[in-house]
């Protein structure tokens, strides 16, 4: 490694202003770096998730997207919604020449371990928008068990709704709970939590409650609480949770959800999702949001 360092940039993904939303680092190039030290470096951040880009030839990556491998403290991710969204908005904003204009919108496709992922952008704006792979449903979960392993009781979760596993690259149990209030009251035992899903079809809990103040149903607020804290906003699982609103008609087909997170931590975050679903198949799985950066700096491992 050359003595100017790894060049980083941090942002705030799922906000229109810094200091809100959820925190990515971005490397601009992991150049010969090692997964065993991509992971370090991502330990040393302590962010949700680190990315790195994996240059490759121009040409390829106009082809093939542009590779990106994601990082949490403990281990590398096949695919992750805020730093998809985030890595793409500095893609956009720092290497223009891998943005292509598709159908008058700006486009940067990522090459990720779960496959590729365009996300497009709204002209003169932040506003960027994935395309998540289709969903996959899992194994639906009994309310009792569930309740138990989140520190809830059974009745706090929505009765008339059912917890199932989704997933659109990485795999989450899908818990409706029956108020905001339950939401906000949330403390997850992490221990019974990681129990619960070692040996189920998911990998963390994500759990939804409706706004009561929308009359229309478009409003949602979420959590994530998982080995790293809480994350701020979690793009993935929020792929997952609109496939699964529209799958059991939550919510109509197309219809452009509003999901908060982050509120309880001080971190809000705004994301905009939404699916097309005809007959029983779910796809088109969108979310999007906006990304402001706060921070560039250099990284020295020696």
């Amino acid at each position: 490694m050359s003595a100017e360092g790894l060049e980083y940039w941090l942002c705030d993904v799922f906000t229109e202003k810094p200091l809100a939303g959820n925190q990515l680092a971005v490397f601009a190039d992991a150049g010969n770096l090692s997964t065993e030290q991509m992971q370090a470096i991502a330990r040393e951040m302590n962010l949700s998730e680190t990315t790195f880009l994996v240059r490759r030839e121009e040409h390829e990556e106009r082809e093939h997207g542009v590779t990106v491998r994601i990082f949490t403290v403990q281990e590398e991710l096949p695919f992750a919604g805020h730093p998809t969204l985030g890595t793409a908005s500095l893609i956009r904003e720092y290497l223009s020449a891998r943005v292509e204009t598709v159908n008058g919108q700006e486009t940067v496709t990522l090459n990720l371990k779960a496959g590729k992922v365009p996300v497009r952008f709204e002209s003169g704006s932040r506003f960027g928008e994935m395309t998540q792979p289709n969903p996959s449903f899992g194994a639906l979960h009994e309310a009792a068990a569930v309740a138990k392993a989140l520190g809830l009781r059974p009745e706090d979760l929505a009765a008339s709704m059912p917890i199932q596993t989704a997933s659109t690259g990485l795999p989450f149990v899908i818990v409706p709970l029956a108020s905001v209030e339950v939401l906000s009251r949330l403390r997850v035992p992490m221990s019974l939590a990681d129990e619960y899903v070692r040996d189920k079809d998911a990998k963390f809990f994500y759990c939804i409650a409706r706004d009561e103040s929308d009359a229309n149903g478009s409003e949602w607020r979420a959590r994530m609480q998982f080995y790293n804290g809480e994350d701020p906003a979690t793009g993935s699982a929020a792929g997952c949770a609109i496939s699964y609103l529209v799958r059991h008609g939550f919510v109509a087909s197309e219809t452009r959800v509003h999901l908060r997170q982050g509120v309880e931590m001080g971190r809000p975050s705004d994301l905009f999702l939404r699916a097309h679903r005809e007959g029983e198949k779910v796809s088109e799985i969108r979310v999007g949001g906006s990304t402001v950066p706060v921070a560039k700096g250099r990284f020295f491992l020696a």
